[in-house]
């Protein structure tokens, strides 16, 4: 990507180097339900899970670490920002040409553990968004994991992570997310599985969407960008997850759609630029 003189995004909380745990009482760090990155990748909510687990309970400490981060995770951190920034920026013109304000999403920067809206989350669990404080959580080390566990790599790679984690947060301004989560609640444990598949399609096209303008606005796509983003959704789709984990698949538990649909859904969003184009809840379920 091109993103040379892009500004950065002045939304950003960096608490890396802080050390955030819990002691007495409650779950506590060693008894955290850990989330496999897998089962996660790219769109899992944490926040419903530390939610029903009524947080780590506790008492929360918070710590200098006395960490130094690396020149690649600084690079990581100027990026993230970069393409933050970007987000803000497109968003705030298609929502101004709907007659809405766009109000952006804080991003937190954080290494192992975080204090959010909902409690303390894991790094473990992957990037995440909590609608509870409106925020986007990253350990950048994530970066890393995603490369060397699913051989996901690039620039673009990478910015389709914060793209579909902003995407969520759209979903959230715009209502989507709390009709979704209320009827999810209502209904059996596959109809709520395929109502996530349907909010995790729509974050992915909102990612394509904010692919295209943010190219028009500054050209910023080079040859092959798409095709690092569309090699991400070939590889995070539930049935590709599930067959590299255990060897087959089982459909009514998917919650992120299959390779085949993310991919789909991502490449309509960048092809039409058209948030209006991102209906996934009122085609049937088998045509998504």
């Amino acid at each position: 990507m091109r993103l040379d003189g892009r500004r950065l995004s002045t939304n950003v909380d960096d608490r890396r180097g802080m050390s955030t745990g819990k002691v007495a009482g409650g779950v506590g760090l060693g008894g955290l339900i850990i989330i496999g990155l897998l089962t996660l990748l790219l769109g899992g909510n944490p926040a419903d899970v530390l939610e029903q687990m009524g947080g780590m309970g506790g008492t929360e400490i918070v710590s200098q670490s006395g960490r130094t981060p690396t020149a690649e995770e600084e690079e990581l951190a100027v990026f993230s920002k970069q393409i933050l920034a970007g987000t803000e920026d497109v968003w705030t013109e298609i929502f101004a040409q709907n007659g809405r304000t766009y109000v952006p999403p804080k991003l937190v920067l954080y290494n192992d553990y975080v204090q959010t809206g909902s409690g303390t989350a894991s790094a473990q669990m992957g990037p995440f968004y909590n609608s509870a404080d409106q925020t986007v959580y990253i350990d950048l080390s994530f970066f890393s994991t995603m490369k060397q566990q699913i051989g996901a790599d690039g620039d673009f790679a990478y910015a389709y992570v914060i793209a579909h984690e902003v995407g969520h947060h759209v979903q959230y301004l715009l209502g989507t997310l709390q009709k979704a989560h209320q009827q999810m609640q209502r209904v059996s444990e596959k109809e709520s599985n395929q109502i996530s598949v349907r909010l995790e399609l729509q974050a992915d096209f909102y990612a394509g969407v904010w692919a295209y303008h943010d190219n028009r606005m500054y050209n910023s796509l080079e040859p092959g960008d798409i095709e690092e983003g569309l090699a991400v959704a070939s590889k995070i789709g539930d049935d590709y997850l599930q067959k590299k984990a255990r060897g087959y698949a089982t459909p009514e538990t998917f919650n992120h759609g299959t390779s085949d649909q993310r991919s789909r859904w991502l490449m309509k969003g960048f092809r039409t630029g058209n948030p209006a184009e991102g209906d996934t809840f009122t085609p049937a379920y088998s045509q998504l």
